[in-house]
């Protein structure tokens, strides 16, 4: 159980204020919070599904320093893509 929550926490704090929220509100402001939110969840929740599937059958093909490196990489090459205005 405390990895569930440890998950939910850091999943939590990595979303505050990131594109999905404002997008999140930007239709709430349209559409009302009930349809905001529940698209929001649902749209959400296929998304990690999808890692969540991937992650668990990478994690049985890699050892985990290499999926560390690899998420590190994406991270930056996103990052890097963004400032340039690409992403």
């Amino acid at each position: 159980m405390k990895e569930i929550l440890y998950v939910f926490a850091a999943i939590f704090l990595a979303e505050l204020g990131d594109k999905t929220q404002l997008a999140t509100i930007a239709f709430a402001s349209r559409y009302g919070w009930l349809k905001a939110f529940l698209g929001a969840i649902f749209g959400l929740a296929l998304v990690n599904l999808i890692g969540a599937v991937l992650g668990d059958k990478i994690g049985d093909a890699l050892p985990l320093e290499v999926i560390h490196k690899g998420a590190g990489i994406l991270f930056i090459v996103f990052g890097v893509l963004m400032l340039l205005g690409k992403l």
